[in-house]
């Protein structure tokens, strides 16, 4: 159903009305495997369909899809609602005056100080935000903000090589791990966790909302069942004497809801956040430093040390669940076998 661009008698409230039907719009996208509740989950896409009277009204409705399992939702909805109080101040009176400069005067002054990784969230979030727009205004008003050359961020023109670990600093993080001196009621389940990212190079959000079900024991080994992005399933594969001691341990104590493998003291899965404050302060007790020491960079040090030992892009692809070659292709950068051969190809005629 399309609507007038200038929908409500006020800017606020139309702006508001907006990221209304856009959230709607995405909460009904996103994946819902992990919904606990869903006639919650309905009755807030009741709220958005009726629309809410302010800005914070609209925040803890936002809050209430995430926490019943729509974890996705605050990527989309935070640079909005960023966007809403920045434009409130300044006084418009229609949805017209909004164009690509001043989009590009709030991500400047909103972003600072903020990752490349999180300011092309907000980027994203600005184009697909006008570009619903662009689809479902009644007016054919069409604001075609592509934000090309903000922020030196151009998509994967733009991307950064990750960073990673070499295998002398796996060796020194492997052996913090075990010395670092969490609190009694959580360093098994700490350790097995992290274990488990940096042996099979699992996203966090997947072993955060892992079954103990998809743990499926062999005869030295675990098989462990992910669904990754789009609901794709895969099977990566862990050696026991990498984690046993520590998932034993935790397993005589846990007491997790919804059969979840790693939980919190509430019985709820253990946030991104949390596992990334982990991983950085083992990374400091050992002396490394990198651009990004969260929880992330382990899967990419799982990804980086598993192509330049095979070679195999094919292998990398399959075993991080990358629905493209080419999200694994980057991997490639990293193979100085590779580099030197290029470094060399003068030599002859030199």
């Amino acid at each position: 159903m399309k609507y007038p661009l200038d929908f409500q008698s006020t800017f606020e409230d139309t702006m508001r009305f907006w990221i209304e039907r856009y959230i709607r719009f995405k909460l009904t996208s996103l994946s819902n495997r992990q919904v606990k509740d869903e006639e919650q989950l309905a009755a807030i896409l009741k709220s958005l369909t009726i629309g809410t009277k302010n800005i914070d009204e609209l925040s803890k409705l936002v809050r209430s899809a995430r926490n019943i399992g729509l974890i996705g939702v605050n990527t989309y909805y935070k640079p909005l609602e960023k966007l809403y109080r920045f434009l409130d101040n300044l006084g418009l009176a229609s949805m017209k005056e909004i164009d690509e400069e001043l989009i590009v005067d709030f991500l400047s002054s909103s972003t600072s100080g903020l990752s490349d990784a999180t300011k092309k969230n907000y980027r994203i979030a600005m184009i697909n935000f006008f570009a619903y727009i662009d689809k479902n205004n009644d007016d054919k008003h069409i604001y075609g903000i592509e934000l090309k050359n903000w922020g030196g961020l151009r998509g994967k023109a733009g991307q950064k090589l990750p960073a990673y670990l070499s295998e002398e600093e796996i060796k020194r993080f492997l052996d913090a791990i075990d010395s670092y001196p969490f609190r009694t009621d959580v360093a098994a389940r700490n350790r097995a966790l992290i274990k488990l990212i940096i042996y099979t190079g699992i996203r966090v959000s997947e072993a955060t909302h892992l079954k103990l079900k998809d743990l499926l024991p062999q005869e030295d080994v675990y098989l462990i069942k992910i669904t990754g992005k789009g609901n794709k399933a895969r099977v990566v594969m862990i050696k026991k004497e990498k984690i046993d001691h520590d998932l034993q341990e935790w397993l005589a104590m846990r007491q997790c809801e919804e059969g979840l493998l790693f939980c919190n003291k509430k019985g709820t899965p253990l946030t991104q956040a949390y596992i990334s404050r982990i991983v950085e302060k083992i990374l400091l007790s050992c002396g490394i430093r990198k651009e990004k020491n969260g929880a992330h960079m382990l899967r990419h040090t799982f990804a980086t040390l598993l192509y330049n030992k095979s070679k195999d892009l094919v292998l990398v692809q399959e075993a991080l669940g990358h629905a493209s070659l080419d999200t694994s292709r980057i991997y490639t950068h990293f193979d100085k076998e590779r580099l030197y051969k290029a470094a060399s190809i003068m030599d002859k005629i030199d």
